[in-house]
Order: structure tokens, then sequence, then C-alpha cells
């Protein structure tokens, strides 16, 4: 079956969801966090895609990004996911494929949903019992 279509606007933010292959990890510690940080903070300055809020959990990643250009969501998510795994199958001596098919992504067209999106996705780590608040986990200074 052929892929659809991203349906992205620029300027509007996109809620975006990318998973492990099989619910597998995709981070096991700080280290694979840190790089992941530091490949997402290159790609969406190279890109034109704002970063409003991120969670990475262990098996996936919620972003809420506003892109600049139309295509942008979609190039930085391919040069994340290229640099990302390269890292990743090195450092746990693995192949293969890290991430479960194509991201998923939503427009999010009010400030009100916009908020509880941004609530939602910090929110994540706390409903699954990783933390006790948001302020509870790893956080690296996404250069902007």
């Amino acid at each position: 079956m052929a892929r659809l279509p991203r349906n992205f606007i620029p300027n509007l933010p996109q809620h975006v969801v990318q998973r492990g292959n099989n619910r597998q990890a995709i981070f096991v510690g700080d280290n694979d966090r840190r790089r992941y940080l530091e490949c997402l903070a290159d790609a969406s300055s190279r890109y034109g895609c704002a970063i409003r809020a991120y969670v990475l959990m262990t098996n996936h990643v919620h972003l809420l990004l506003t892109p600049a250009q139309r295509n942008a969501v979609s190039l930085m998510m391919q040069i994340v996911g290229r640099r990302y795994v390269r890292y990743f199958n090195g450092q746990h001596a693995r192949s293969g494929a890290l991430w479960e098919g194509r991201f998923k992504a939503a427009l999010v067209e009010s400030e009100r949903y916009c908020l509880t999106c941004m609530r939602y996705i910090e929110l994540n780590p706390v409903r699954a019992a990783m933390t006790k608040s948001p302020g509870g986990i790893l956080l690296v200074k996404l250069s902007q």
C-alpha cells in the first residue's frame, strides 16, 4: 500500500510520536537520551522546526514542533532517525530497524489544544511512573 502524503502546514504546530519497533526500548540510559537530543537539536535548527515540548520515554518519543516550511518535519525526523539509529545500533551491538514504521503526526490547530498537548507530553513520564514530577527527568537544553 502506498504511503499517504503528510499534511504539514508551515507555522502550525504538530504533535509527533515515534515508537520503538515492537515496543522495544529506544533509550537504555542517559547517554542515549543525550545523543538523541543532540541529533534532534541539530536537525531542528538545520530544518527550521521549533521544538515547543518533548519527552523521551523508554520506548517512544513525543515532540511538539512548529515547522517553518512545509517539509521541515519530515526532513528533520529523517535525519534524526538516521543519525540516532546508527549511534544506537553501534552502542548496543545490534543491527536493523529501531523505529516502528513512520512517525505519527497530528496538526495542533488551536491554542487551547496546543496547551493541552504540552501538558500531555510533559506529564507522560509521571503517568508512566517513571518520575514523581515532570521536572524529575533528564532535561537537556535544545539550542534554537
